[in-house]
């Protein structure tokens, strides 16, 4: 009777120390790109802007409708064409303003998918695009997806960037957009908001 007792003890204390040992192998559920200005889960910066930069405005803590916690990231594209190239983007960065020139980014394997939630201003502006990786330089992201063209409602709604299968070894660039002057000829303003990858 004393044995079973100690076996069954012994027990009580295994299965849950099995079962943490396990959670851990498993890594986490999400990883988080951006939830609000300041979140201490943010893991990246939209600071790498392209093509025409001078076009792009952000309000990093707009406040007006986010679609979850205090704020989400307001974009508003002019459409000018001021560094004549016809089309802008922004990649949210780690560390900021990083395009392959030191080392940064993160280790998402076991994700397979990123996720973010995204409206326009009136409805029917068009992203020309969404990324994942891509930046190049002395440390490349080991992946690059693109997807797009994305016409937005004035309505929030979640977008899924596939990543099954992909190498996410290596993530520097973490999400990224562009648009243009032809798909947004008077210009664009739209929100995104919690973005994240996800196991």
């Amino acid at each position: 009777m004393k044995k079973l007792l100690v076996v069954l003890l012994a027990l009580t204390f295994l299965v849950p120390a099995m079962a943490v040992a396990e959670e851990k192998v498993a890594g986490p559920k999400e990883f988080v790109v951006y939830l609000d200005k300041g979140a201490k889960d943010n893991h990246y910066i939209p600071s790498g802007w392209m093509g025409d930069t001078g076009d792009i405005n952000m309000n990093d803590q707009a406040a007006d409708n986010p679609h979850s916690g205090t704020s989400s990231i307001q974009f508003s594209y002019s459409a000018k064409k001021t560094q004549g190239q016809g089309w802008a983007g922004a990649y949210w960065q780690n560390p900021s303003n990083n395009w392959g020139n030191k080392k940064g980014g993160f280790d998402l394997t076991g994700m397979t998918k990123l996720t973010f939630w995204a409206r326009g201003a009136k409805g029917s502006e068009v992203l020309q695009k969404v990324m994942v990786g891509g930046i190049k330089g002395t440390y490349p992201d080991t992946v690059m997806v693109e997807q797009g063209p994305i016409e937005l409602t004035n309505e929030w709604k979640q977008y899924t960037v596939n990543l099954v299968g992909k190498d996410l070894s290596y993530v520097n660039g973490a999400f990224g957009w562009t648009t243009s002057a032809d798909l947004n000829p008077d210009g664009a303003t739209f929100y995104i908001d919690d973005i994240k990858f996800e196991a």
